[in-house]
This record gives structure tokens, C-alpha cells and sequence, in this order.
């Protein structure tokens, strides 16, 4: 009988990417000290970003159990907060922080994304596992165990993007997310590799979220917890995997009709430009200086170096020309009002508008106190939106990874500014000299603005040993950041 013939019911062997994916889970070992020590930066990062969402009610009314009462006594904690859930509901809750402010690592191809959003699942089974084992009498995961499963996180999810472009479909990226999350927490849970099999086979099942949240004239903050929807899925998947033994779809991608293929992405199979390792790691970008869309972190660069010419002429300005990349037009050029901060950080002419009037760019300054500024729609105004090829093109080379953005402001008598063009932010893995000690910096001023002096230095003396780091039990590390 014809492998097409949708009548069959023999079980076929299970699709090559889900194999190549439990395979790389299971077995590959991470020999890469840049991958480690980048990995060890992102989870600071990732961390300051959630002690910078507590400012924000929105962030801190999703944080919680998934109704009142619906705690876990020596569950997973939830950083800066004292809730003690179930993993899945803390996967969902600790994703939300990482994720809510538009300031975690950043992850650029054809298809875009932000692998840290993965910790939000790998802490939450991680510092279950640890604190069911101390109980237990057992051996507890240390920081070094998660961060070796953060980098296979990374490298699913980034090695996917290389070449498969979801958005093009008209579906979130976080569908990576939840694939990556899945993989790992399935093997965390102690899963072999026909469980995290099945476990990837249900993911795919489960298709993907639509993008709507992301772009006009719908954007909002959905795209702020869609992250955390994601790890609290992949959480229930490797659960139901290895605690309950459920059956796995084994042709889940390429069953024709039915499979995720035909359904979602027009009946093309996946392609990869290499092979699983640590690459995406060692090469993913951090959003150090500004909570911006990171298309658009150059962008936001070039407008701060333009600040001094431009804020105290702001009645001259005649016109405002942005050259992006291709993925930039696409994504955060917009026109009209914006209703909200979600709007805001997606929009290049807001990131661009609030650095030339005032000089910064916070995530205080998506709020509506400051939007309210009649000079910022004014700019905004008279600003244009072009590609440039050359951007383009250095986007997609994976010998440079650039995001280049050039800003250049023109005046009424004729005269304009210098064009300022960025290739690459201070994130990226060729300044990482440079960005590192801002990093650092940023994850010091997050605790700061949280904590008295005395924890924070306690937590310092911790994580600025990267021997004392690694080899610290993951539930006492989750414990340096619960209230």
C-alpha cells in the first residue's frame, strides 16, 4: 500500500526531525566553554529581566497560581515572588517575567525569537526536580546541569529558525518555544528518547498560536505571556510523556492531510543549515541596553547618537529617514495611534521618536504617561521607513548575524545630520567584550531596585563565581530569588 494512501493505519517510523531531536536531547554532550559561559550570562539576564517586570501590575497579576489557593508546597518557586506552584503553572509564570518586558536574548533568522523564554520551563522543572530529591534523599540538579539543557534549548529552537520561517505562515515563534521547552523538560523528568519522541510528536500536534497579537492593528500584550503559554504547554507534554506514558504520533509532520505540513506549512518539509551543537548559544544576541524590538536596537543606537542634534530642534525637523532590514519593515513599521505598550515597543518610529526627543529609551517610556507627549506622534509623523538591501542580506549571513539600522534626520533650511548606521548592537557576539560589563551592570541595577543592599551583594558574591555558580544545587539558586 502506498505510503500516501491516508486509508493505511500501519505506523510508520517516526519523522526524521523528531528523531534528530530526541537523539541530540539524549545524547550529545556540550563541550563548549563559550557556550557555558554565554549560557551563564543569559540566565543573569534572563533574571534581571524578571526582577524589571515586578514593577509592572499587568506582569504581576499573571504570576500567580492558576486560581486562588492553587499552590504547591514545595513546588517551584516563582522569582521575586513567594508563590510555590505546580512546574506547570510556574512555567507558565516564570516565562511571563523573562518575556514581559521585550529585554531578554534575542534570536534572529528566518524566523525570530527569544531563547531564554525556554528558562521559564527548565527552571520551573528544574527546581521541582531538585527540591523532590533533597526530600527524597536524592541528588539535586546543579546550575551547571541547567544550563547544559539551556543550550540545547537554545540550539533547537535557533537551528529551526535558521531556515523555516513560521511568521511567513502567519504563526508566533513561540511555537519553537514550546518544541525546545518539550525536548529538554522531557529529558529533565528523566524521559528516554522514544518519550521526548513522543512528547516533540505532541507539540507539533498541537500546531501554532497565530501571530495576530504581534502586528497592527491588534498588537497587545498577549505577546507578553505567549512565551509562558508556551513553556506551560511544553511542561504538560513531557509530563504526560514520562509520568502517564501517553501514545505518540509518529508521523505528526508528514502525515499527508492531517500532518503539521499540509495543515500549517504548505506542505513544505523542514530544511536545517546545520547540525545540532552549541552554535546558537555562542551566538545569540542579548538586549543589553534597551527594551526594544531587536530589529530595531540599532535603530534605537543611531537615535541616541543623534539625541544632541536633534532634541532642541525638534520644530525644525522636516523629515526622518529610517533605513532597516527586510524582517524590520515587515514587523514594526507602523502608522496611526498605538494603544498600548505592546504597541509601542513594535513600532521603529516610537523606539526611534523617544531617544531623539529625550535622549533614553526605558520601558517606563512605552507607558501611557509618556505616549501622551504630543512631540512623539509629531515625529513620528515625519518619519519614513525603507529597506536597505545591504542590511538585508548582512541579516542573513550566518557569518554575521548583523541588524543593521541607519537613522538620518533632515531640517527645514535644507541642512540635516550625519546618516548613522549600526550594523550590530552592543548585544551582539562581536562586541561581547564591550556588552558583558553592561549586562552585569544591568543585573545589579534590577536587583538593587528590588532588594536591600546587603541581599543583593549576597547574590552578587554567588553569581560573579562562575566555579561557585555552577556547582550550586538549582533549588538553592532558586532560593537566592524568592521573596
Amino acid at each position: 500500500m502506498s505510503a500516501h494512501d491516508i486509508r493505511s493505519a500501519t505506523r510508520p517510523d517516526p519523522d526524521q526531525p523528531l528523531v534528530d531531536i530526541a537523539n541530540y536531547v539524549a545524547d550529545y554532550t556540550i563541550d563548549s566553554q563559550e557556550a557555558y559561559d554565554t549560557a551563564r550570562y543569559m540566565l543573569l539576564d534572563s533574571l534581571a529581566c524578571s526582577a524589571l517586570a515586578m514593577k509592572f501590575p499587568d506582569c504581576v497579576k499573571h504570576l500567580g497560581p492558576v486560581v486562588p489557593g492553587a499552590t504547591l508546597a514545595g513546588g517551584s518557586r516563582v522569582p521575586f515572588t513567594s508563590h510555590e506552584l505546580d512546574p506547570v503553572q510556574a512555567a507558565f509564570a516564570i516565562g511571563t517575567q523573562i518575556r514581559y518586558l521585550d529585554f531578554n536574548d534575542t534570536w534572529l533568522a528566518a524566523e525570530w525569537g527569544h531563547p531564554s523564554d525556554n528558562l521559564g520551563a527548565i527552571l520551573s522543572v528544574a527546581d521541582y526536580l531538585s527540591r523532590k530529591a533533597v526530600k527524597e534523599g536524592g541528588k539535586p540538579l546543579t546550575v551547571r546541569d541547567v544550563l547544559g539543557y539551556a543550550i540545547k534549548a537554545h540550539e533547537i529552537q535557533g537551528c529551526y529558525a535558521l531556515k523555516n520561517s513560521f511568521n511567513r505562515v502567519g504563526q508566533d515563534h513561540v511555537i519553537l518555544v514550546r518544541l525546545a521547552s518539550t525536548a529538554v523538560t522531557t529529558a529533565m523528568l528523566g524521559g528516554d528518547k522514544e518519550q521526548i519522541t513522543t512528547a516533540v510528536s505532541h507539540s507539533w500536534i498541537d500546531n501554532g498560536a497565530l501571530r495576530t497579537y504581534r502586528h497592527a492593528p491588534n498588537t497587545g500584550p498577549r505577546k507578553s505571556w505567549a512565551a509562558g503559554d508556551a513553556c506551560r504547554r511544553a511542561v504538560t507534554h513531557a509530563i504526560n510523556a514520562v509520568y502517564r506514558n501517553v501514545v505518540g504520533y509518529p508521523s505528526a509532520l508528514s502525515a499527508k492531510t492531517w500532518g503539521y505540513y499540509d495543515v500549517a506549512f504548505k506542505g513544505n518539509a523542514f530544511e536545517f543549515e546545520r547540525p545540532f551543537g552549541s552554535y546558537v548559544m555562542e551566538n545569540v544576541l542579548f538586549k543589553i541596553s534597551f527594551p526594544a524590538e531587536f530589529h530595531a536596537q540599532t535603530a534605537v543606537e543611531c537615535a541616541m547618537a543623534l539625541h544632541a542634534q536633534v532634541g532642541n530642534r525638534l520644530d525644525d525637523v522636516e523629515k526622518v529617514v529610517i533605513e532597516t532590514q527586510e524582517a524590520g519593515c515587515r514587523i514594526i513599521d507602523k502608522t496611526g495611534p498605538l494603544a498600548n505598550y505592546a504597541d509601542r515597543d513594535h513600532c521603529i518610529q516610537y523606539m526611534v521618536a523617544v531617544p531623539l526627543i529625550f535622549g533614553r529609551l526605558t520601558a517606563d517610556d512605552y507607558n501611557d504617561s509618556v505616549a501622551a507627549d504630543p512631540r512623539i506622534d509629531a515625529l513620528r509623523d515625519k518619519m519614513t521607513v525603507v529597506e536597505n538591501p545591504q542590511f538585508t542580506k548582512d541579516y542573513f549571513d550566518p557569518e554575521k548575524r548583523y541588524i543593521g539600522n541607519s537613522v538620518q534626520v533632515f531640517f527645514k533650511d535644507g541642512t540635516s545630520t550625519e546618516k548613522v548606521s549600526i550594523d550590530f548592537p552592543i548585544g551582539h557576539r562581536k562586541r561581547r567584550a564591550e556588552g558583558i560589563p553592561v549586562l552585569l551592570k544591568k543585573f545589579e541595577s534590577a536587583l538593587r531596585a528590588e532588594w536591600p543592599a546587603d541581599r543583593v551583594e549576597k547574590v552578587l558574591a554567588v553569581t560573579s563565581s562562575p566555579e561557585k555558580l555552577d556547582a550550586m544545587p538549582i533549588h538553592e539558586f532558586m532560593t537566592l530569588f524568592t521573596a
